[in-house]
């Protein structure tokens, strides 16, 4: 937390509510305030609402299904809904991986923050947090106008990285016990795709089995591809997302390395373009027309919350009293720096998980672990909440953002004038949730 003093001197705006980060966590939270009559403010760095989902460039949502029924309502499923309406190629009833088209993606969101009345601050930094005692009493953002103080009854940190919470001297952990992230990802579109090629496709993107078109690709030696990794969603007329390689040793609190990956990721874009034209027929003609402008951060900081979500609840499949939302996606732990030759060798898929939870299985997620323990008036959603290392590798998808979003926004709605987010009733906020669509 560092404060100057010339900050006391700085324009200042008063909202009810303050969101900083406009990814899934960020709208969703927003949105969720300003609809219970809160004025809400939403902060965020780049021009255009939808984070990792948008300008990340990540093809598909993790499914919103668990095997049995829809885990994700609310505002979550507003939006998947209208997105798939948006669609044409997608199934009305499609639940799981179903593509996201980013350009689509951020006017809708656009539309649902304006509707609400949500005022938006785009290309604003966070530059600071001010703080008095277990308050948080001003955030210090800057634009083109210069700083400018805002203050708020309630704020939530929806940057991804808890960068507010870390500015407001809550603790927080990051990475394993040696502080070692999980490799970040450069997402990529590849267009004038030949479909017919990609919906007869006898060459499995599965694992790279020796003899596969992928296991060719990956041992030529001609590509500077990392490794294997390669998720692909079909996003438009012969148009593809790609969530591809890794990168290690990014860490988003240390710009330096997020710049070097970007770079790179951009390089490595080109490389899979180019090995994919050679070894798979759909692609010979392919064309690069996009690398996401946002580095695809996995793992960042975890707040240390008033409860810390372990591996045991969710090997359990644990309920809590005060349940907020729930989660059904695997343990999803990428390699580490350790197992980059593995990963390159194509001996080791860069992606390890945990037995996955069976058709129906889920496990709750406590609206403590969005509550960082030394402060009363802030909320910390998305995959910063309190969690272990491990569980935070589940619930770091966009559907549990965009659940986890709600209900931080419905809650700080609740909190009123006060701001004390401890105080929220807890059986209050379950029926506010549950009355939109939430799924507890």
């Amino acid at each position: 937390m560092n404060t100057f003093s010339y900050h006391r001197e700085l324009p200042q705006r008063d909202f009810e509510v303050a969101v900083l980060g406009g990814g899934p966590t960020g709208v969703a939270a927003a949105v969720a305030a300003a609809r219970h009559g809160r004025k809400t403010v939403l902060i965020e760095a780049t021009g255009a609402l939808g984070g990792m989902a948008s300008s990340g460039l990540v093809p598909s949502f993790a499914p919103f299904s668990d095997g049995r029924r829809l885990l994700y309502g609310g505002i979550a499923l507003e939006i998947f809904e209208q997105l798939k309406r948006g669609m044409r190629h997608v199934a009305p009833g499609a639940q799981h991986w179903v593509p996201i088209d980013p350009e689509l993606l951020k006017r809708q969101l656009d539309e649902l923050v304006t509707a609400a009345g949500v005022e938006v601050c785009f290309n604003t930094l966070l530059v600071d947090a001010e703080r008095e005692g277990s308050r948080l009493t001003r955030a210090v953002v800057a634009d083109k106008s210069g700083l400018w103080g805002c203050r708020a009854a309630v704020y939530i940190d929806a940057t991804g990285d808890a960068d507010l919470a870390a500015r407001a001297g809550v603790p927080f952990a990051s990475g394993d016990e040696h502080g070692e992230l999980m490799p970040a990802s450069h997402c990529f579109i590849l267009a004038n795709v030949d479909e017919y090629s990609m919906a007869h496709d006898d060459y499995p993107w599965g694992h790279a089995r020796p003899g596969s078109w992928r296991y060719r690709m990956l041992h030529s030696g001609k590509y500077d591809l990392t490794d294997g990794h390669t998720c692909v969603a079909h996003l438009g007329p012969g148009v593809f997302g790609f969530n591809a390689g890794h990168h290690w040793q990014v860490d988003p609190a240390r710009p330096e390395t997020v710049s070097r990956a970007l770079m790179a990721g951009r390089r490595i874009a080109a490389e899979f373009r180019a090995a994919l034209a050679e070894f798979h027929p759909a692609f010979r003609n392919a064309f690069l027309v996009a690398t996401a402008p946002l580095m695809g951060i996995r793992e960042s900081r975890r707040i240390q919350g008033d409860y810390v979500l372990t591996l045991d609840d969710y090997l359990a499949r644990r309920d809590f009293p005060d349940s907020i939302a729930r989660n059904c996606y695997p343990i999803d732990l990428h390699a580490a720096a350790a197992e980059i030759e593995d990963a390159r060798s194509g001996r080791f898929e860069a992606m390890k998980r945990f037995e996955p939870y069976r058709p129906g299985e889920s496990h709750a997620i406590p609206y403590r672990s969005l509550l960082p323990r030394t402060l009363d008036n802030l909320l910390v959603a998305g995959r910063s909440l309190s969690c272990e290392r491990l569980v935070q590798a589940a619930i770091r998808v966009i559907p549990n953002c965009l659940a986890t979003g709600e209900a931080a926004g419905t809650a700080a709605a609740l909190a009123g004038a006060s701001g004390n987010c401890r105080a929220v009733a807890i059986p209050e906020l379950q029926a506010e949730l549950r009355r939109t669509g939430g799924v507890l």
